[in-house]
């Protein structure tokens, strides 16, 4: 079993290419099924976010993971091969599992410390297992992953006055105006990430709001909630003049504002200035709106710059849980050199008795009945003391192995120096061991 995981994330793609491999649950579960037609795949996990998509994945041998993952993934969302490779990572073994970790953890994200990546992975996480696409490897890693991080946020600070998405814009909003007191905000969304960033303004005083979405159920709801007022999505230019702040969050897959209706309502305002976040991907303004005069607009690639600040005041915390996930990464590798070691040892061993029996098979067949039982039983007693000796000093060190940190690295090697590595095999007890998987739960 070979571990890895392909992906892109804020660091590595921009935001269009981002957009463009953001999954839905569909999506996700069409990749699942074409690596999974791969003899030589046997588990995957798709993770998409709004700041990353990745692949998890248990492959028979490490060439086959990278080139299958980046294949479905371009494939799925149509995006570009050669422009998919200029961003993505590809990590394995115990660095897969660090990153992992890491994202768990909230160190891997835009704002680190924000608490929404667990209930990401989770969903994640239960919609493969649904689908039966885990087993037993990636069923063990992302239930620990999420050990993992609630460990983090109970034993470091990390987790104290959290800074999410949309408390980052929030504090942009804050340095254009100074003071947000006397503003009124214009929320896009009525969803759960609208409802956040509402909770920050609420407290640096904000106190008027209007709340629009395409259903306007939904925007009287969270307009209730603030004492502010919804407006219906389809006048949405009717208001747009009224606001100082946008704050835009939906669903969307294309632009809900563009730039004749900003030029539009900053006519209405007289060029008093707008100031619009866009923290959805895919975006929800156009971003020819940078190109209208008096409206500044941000996407959550400038965020970036905002979430820099606060940097200096967690790196110590983030040291602490560096440290707490090498110490669960060192765990789960010996979890997964363990979980290797016999039946490599049985394969090995399996291996060269075959070798052994069909040579001797064909040896003894020359004698054409020349020897008697007791030179045979001598023969074959010979050739197993041969093979018992070859395998002794690779067995002792692979059950020796199995205790260190690395110890997989040993298996792997083993595994493919003969090759061991039986895709037919693993994928046909890939049912099997989701079975266990149930049971043992």
């Amino acid at each position: 079993m070979h571990l890895a995981v392909l992906g892109i994330n804020h660091k590595t793609a921009p935001v269009e290419l981002r957009e463009k491999a953001s999954l839905t649950g569909e999506m996700c579960g069409n990749l699942s099924r074409y690596l999974l037609d791969d003899d030589g795949i046997s588990e995957v996990v798709p993770l998409s976010t709004c700041n990353r998509t990745e692949v998890y994945l248990v492959a028979s041998r490490p060439e086959i993971g990278r080139h299958e993952a980046m294949s479905a993934l371009a494939g799925i969302a149509a995006i570009e091969l050669r422009d998919l490779e200029e961003c993505v990572y590809y990590h394995e073994g115990e660095t897969a599992v660090n990153h992992l970790y890491r994202v768990a953890g909230s160190l891997d994200s835009l704002v680190v410390g924000e608490a929404q990546i667990m209930g990401q992975i989770k969903d994640a996480y239960h919609a493969a297992h649904e689908r039966e696409s885990t087993s037993v490897l990636l069923n063990r890693l992302f239930r620990h992953a999420l050990e993992v991080g609630k460990r983090v946020r109970t034993e470091t600070r990390i987790g104290e006055n959290p800074v999410s998405v949309s408390s980052v814009a929030v504090e942009m909003a804050r340095k254009v105006f100074d003071e947000l007191e006397g503003r009124t905000v214009l929320l896009l969304g009525a969803g759960k990430m609208g409802e956040l960033t509402a909770t920050h303004l609420v407290s640096h005083g904000v106190s008027s709001f209007l709340v629009s979405n395409r259903t306007y159920a939904h925007a009287e709801e969270m307009a209730e909630k603030f004492d502010g007022r919804a407006v219906p999505f389809e006048d949405l230019s009717d208001y747009l003049h009224m606001a100082d702040i946008v704050i835009s969050s939906t669903g969307a897959p294309h632009y809900v504002l563009r730039k004749g209706e900003v030029e539009r309502a900053l006519r209405k305002r007289h060029n008093r200035p707008i100031f619009f976040i866009d923290i959805a991907v895919p975006r929800d303004i156009d971003p020819g709106v940078n190109d209208v005069y008096n409206a500044f607009l941000y996407d959550i690639d400038d965020l970036n710059d905002v979430a820099g600040t606060n940097a200096a005041q967690r790196e110590k915390e983030a040291r602490k849980a560096e440290a707490i996930i090498d110490e669960e990464v060192e765990n789960f590798i010996h979890w997964l050199s363990s979980l290797e070691v016999v039946p490599t040892i049985t394969a090995l061993r399996e291996m060269a008795e075959e070798i052994m029996d069909g040579e001797l098979k064909k040896m003894l067949a020359k004698f054409d009945g020349d020897l008697t039982e007791k030179d045979r039983n001598r023969i074959e007693a010979l050739a197993s003391g041969i093979v018992n000796k070859m395998l002794h000093e690779p067995t002792v060190e692979l059950k020796r192995a199995a205790n260190e940190r690395g110890g997989y690295l040993y298996v792997e090697s083993m595994r493919r120096l003969f090759k061991l590595n039986g895709a037919k095999k693993a994928n046909s007890k890939r049912k099997e061991h989701q079975k266990v998987e149930r049971i043992e739960d």
